[in-house]
């Protein structure tokens, strides 16, 4: 057998596919190493832990997020105010794109968090053999060919090959998300065994349960499965959410229209416009600032930041703002099964016994719930009782039922079995007292059960027994009927039992009794071989969450496809999805399987598969990808360490928070406090919430925009006096535009939010009617402005009243659109309508105060240039306000006919 002669080959080498024997060979460490070989091999291989990597200084961070197109608007803006003498709304834009800068600055380093999160998973000391006795030492000081021994509490040190086991059972749910404790075992596996069948080898970062055991470390550092995985997180991308793709594409293509059409119109105006060149190129300032949504960005930040406060009274924590409006986009939920989508909690939900078979209602470790006959017979016979007392006794967990939620301190399916044996009786609670334990045969993996000795109080000696059914079966000589007296053994139907509990999905365990002399007091191996008196039959699973199937049903209808991924085993992955109502789960994909594909050919089938089996987090973060090949919003939910890779890849990485692993939740952009699947609905209904009003703010800004920069234009070209002021423009836009729109940021749900099907990725929130409705609108705004201003010079011959009253319509028409924009695709001139929020009837109050200071105060007149306006003056724009709401009105009714009338024929 070769020697190891690279690091590499800690990578390549199939461990567990060797004998301990050849492993040691390999590793040329036929012997515990002593202190001048340890310090060779360290020098070789170096320290055991995850590298620490280079932080990013705050300079670089700072720079990251100033490379974004809308922040170089926003500081054109703020330049061009400034040339213009303008300083308070050069503070107000800065002040915007600080606080824009400062939310991505926080929020920044997410990565190197994750991996330090790792890091911390390491065991900090391990117990070692060398070759001058046994030592403590610390965990980077381990290096490959050392000896290291496991008590039941350790965290694994080190990938290790075992050598000695006694009752290993190791807790890899964070590598696998198998919910129960893994079987460990010395004999060799077939070199393509996946992660979880590799039962010879104990992992680095995963927690032993009960056992002991020796074994060689074979890979140390970021050779070990945690360290892989570590390295795949390292290398994998970010993706921009939608949201910023659209905000950067829309920022950098209004900002080019901005600059091409100054230019035209300033070369136009040279030949067209009778003013100055310096009074044209200032003129041309002013569009460009009338041009500029200055306030878009501060609405864009406060919609995102009520979602998230809204998310966070849902027990959702938001890491990175714009996610919050990338879960109205979803189309595709990739969820881990345990802990996620089931409770993590093993339960007794079947019962076969006398002949008979019973469901055990209730879930996880609360008490709550009854076992009850499949036949419909209301009374349990006595053999269940007696199923119930061997589940009690035979049993090394507690329950700490005075805590909420009840915890099980020991092997979590012998947790589940005390609630069980509570269900069926609440005396078995304290069965222990009545039935003291005097002797044991602890479970080893060599022979597949676990024995006890029990007394009671009256004279009476029992050995219960549970294990593995095949094994127990073979050493049971009768079964007990209904009245739990032993009967003829009945093996082709307990066979059968074992088989179709299996096809359920359900972790399948036996229980039976030998009855022994009052005066036994030990038990061997040798005692309980043949002769035992054959119980019953449990059946265990980790149920699917009861608002998991309500909230998967709801992703549904909401035309958002779920899957499960997960590294349980095949038939329990498709068992719980058909429980859970996933869409397809009669083909269940495994690890093995994906394998076998390439990219191309993975794309092709991973849309019509809904649970994946067996997988290692390098298939989870295939799958993620190539679902987002398809043009896929993809959420991927998680609580393990295998999971943060596919978590950071996805769109929205949703984690966790009380179960979840620390790695998980620093890749994920959102953590769910309470664990609950449920509340990914809740998130996904108020990301499209937040889209809608940020459309709706949207469809309000622009328009106030187009309007006041066709007005100039048209002005400019015309040769005409600028019927309003860019001073005047930037107190429309920072003032009553920004303050009017926030109130759209506070929009409630419409009825119909969760019966849409997702959008696409690439949707532009400038799409169809959006387009429509900024032109449409812009040219209502235009007329106004121009109206106002021919009738004030009209009316006085004032430019600075005409001007006043063009100002005050402008903002009286932006009142009435607001009512309007609230409801896109429905009339607004309803009860509800025009009764608006209390948020939006706060805003008008304060735009009416506003208008009147800008209007009537002698500091606002010296500075805007307004002059007072009287009765009808106000009259007017108010007037041009209810014209603009009855016009939109009309053209919403029109439209709502003309999209039935294409929809009768389909239908």
């Amino acid at each position: 057998m070769p020697a190891v002669n690279e690091k590499t080959d800690q990578d390549t080498r199939a461990w567990h596919a060797l004998s301990s024997t050849d492993v040691r060979e390999c590793l040329q460490a036929s012997k515990p190493l002593d202190a001048s070989e340890v310090a060779r091999r360290a020098a070789d291989y170096g320290p055991n832990r995850l590298p620490e990597t280079a932080a990013r200084g705050p300079l670089a961070r700072l720079g990251r997020q100033l490379r974004n197109f809308l922040i170089y608007v926003l500081i054109t803006a703020a330049v061009i105010t400034g040339v213009l003498g303008h300083w308070i709304d050069t503070v107000v834009i800065l002040a915007v794109v600080v606080v824009q800068t400062l939310v991505g600055f926080l929020q920044e380093g997410k990565a190197e968090q994750a991996l330090a999160a790792i890091r911390h998973m390491l065991a900090p000391h391990a117990i070692v053999l060398r070759a001058d006795g046994r030592h403590t030492v610390l965990t980077e000081e381990l290096v490959p060919g050392d000896t290291v021994l496991l008590e039941p509490g350790d965290r694994v040190p080190a990938d290790l090959r075992l050598e000695k086991v006694h009752g290993l059972q190791i807790d890899e749910a964070i590598l696998t998300g198998e919910s129960m404790a893994a079987e460990k075992t010395t004999e060799p596996e077939p070199e393509s065994a996946v992660i979880g069948d590799q039962r010879c080898l104990a992992f680095s970062g995963t927690m032993v349960t009960t056992g002991t055991a020796q074994g060689v470390v074979v890979r140390t550092g970021t050779h070990t499965e945690i360290g892989r995985i570590s390295g795949l997180l390292g290398q994998t991308e970010t993706l921009k959410t939608p949201l910023l793709e659209q905000m950067d594409r829309f920022a950098r293509y209004l900002s080019m229209i901005i600059i091409v059409a100054g230019a035209i119109i300033f070369v136009a105006g040279t030949w067209f416009s009778s003013l100055a060149v310096d009074e044209l190129f200032m003129a041309v300032v002013g569009l460009t600032v009338a041009s500029i949504p200055e306030g878009l960005p501060a609405i864009l930040t406060i919609t995102l930041a009520i979602g998230v406060r809204t998310m966070a009274n849902r027990h959702a924590v938001v890491r990175r703002m714009p996610v919050i409006e990338t879960l109205g986009a979803v189309s595709i939920i990739c969820s881990d099964k345990t802990g996620t989508l089931t409770r993590n909690e093993m339960t007794v939900t079947a019962v076969a016994s006398g002949g008979r078979r019973f469901t055990v209602s209730g879930s996880g470790y609360a008490t709550d719930g009854e076992v009850a006959a499949d036949d419909g017979h209301a009374e349990l016979p006595p053999v269940i009782m007696e199923m119930a007392r061997a589940a009690a006794l035979c049993n090394d967990a507690h329950l700490k039922l005075a805590e909420t939620p009840v915890r099980v301190i020991g092997d979590p399916m012998e947790g589940a079995l005390r609630v069980f044996a509570i269900k069926s009786d609440n005396d078995m609670a304290d069965i222990g007292s009545a039935w003291p334990r005097a002797d044991e045969i602890p479970f080893d993996a060599a022979y597949r059960f676990m024995a006890t000795l029990n007394h009671d109080h009256h004279g009476h000696a029992v050995v219960y027994l549970k294990g593995a059914p095949e094994r127990v079966l073979d050493m049971c000589a009768t079964q007990l009927n209904e009245q739990a007296e032993p009967v003829a053994l009945d093996q082709e139907y307990w066979l059968k039992v074992i088989e179709d509990m299996a096809s359920e999905g359900l972790r399948v365990l036996a229980l039976a009794r030998l009855p022994v002399a009052r005066d036994k007091s030990t038990v061997a191996v040798e005692d309980v071989s043949s002769g035992l008196e054959l119980i019953g039959i449990t059946g265990l699973m980790d149920p699917p969450r009861p608002e998991a199937i309500e909230a998967i049903a709801e992703c549904h209808r909401a035309g958002i496809r779920v899957k499960m991924i997960t590294g349980d085993h095949g038939k329990t992955a498709g068992a719980i999805a058909a429980k859970l109502g996933l869409q397809e789960t009669s083909r269940v994909m495994t690890g093995k399987e994906l394998d076998e594909l390439d990219d191309d050919e993975l794309a092709a089938v991973v849309v019509d598969v809904d649970v994946f089996a067996r997988t290692s987090p390098e298939h989870k973060l295939r799958l993620v990808t190539a679902l987002q090949k398809q043009h896929g919003v993809v959420a991927m939910t998680g609580d393990g360490v295998n999971d943060a890779p596919a978590l950071k890849r996805a769109d929205v990485g949703i984690a966790m928070g009380v179960k979840g692993s620390e790695a998980a939740r620093e890749a994920a952009s959102v953590v769910l406090l309470d664990d609950n699947f449920a509340s990914i609905a809740a998130a996904v209904r108020e990301g499209r919430v937040v889209y809608t009003n940020l459309k709706k703010a949207i469809a309000f800004l622009l328009p106030i925009n187009g309007g006041e920069s066709v007005s100039l234009v048209v002005a400019l070209l015309l040769g005409l006096t600028l019927p309003i002021t860019a001073l005047q423009i930037l107190w429309v836009n920072m003032v009553s535009s920004v303050i009017l729109a926030m109130t759209l940021a506070f929009e409630p749900a419409e009825d119909d939010v969760m019966s849409q099907p997702p959008r696409a990725r690439d949707e532009s929130l400038l799409a169809g009617f959006v387009i429509w409705r900024v032109i449409f609108v812009s040219g209502l705004f235009l007329a106004g402005i121009f109206a106002a201003w021919n009738w004030g010079m009209t009316a006085t011959g004032d430019v600075d009243y005409a001007r006043t009253l063009a100002v005050n319509t402008l903002v009286a028409m932006e009142v009435f659109y607001l009512f309007a924009v609230r409801y896109l695709d429905s009339p607004s001139v309803t009860l509800k309508g025009v009764l608006g929020t209390p948020v939006v009837l706060l805003a008008v109050a304060a735009i009416i105060v506003l208008q009147s200071l800008f209007t009537y105060l002698p500091l606002f007149q010296n500075a805007f240039g307004t002059a007072a306006l009287g009765v009808a003056g106000l009259s007017f724009a108010a007037g041009a306000g209810i014209v603009l709401l009855v016009i939109l009105e009309i053209e919403t009714l029109i439209r709502q006919r003309l999209m039935s009338a294409r929809t009768v024929p389909a239908a």
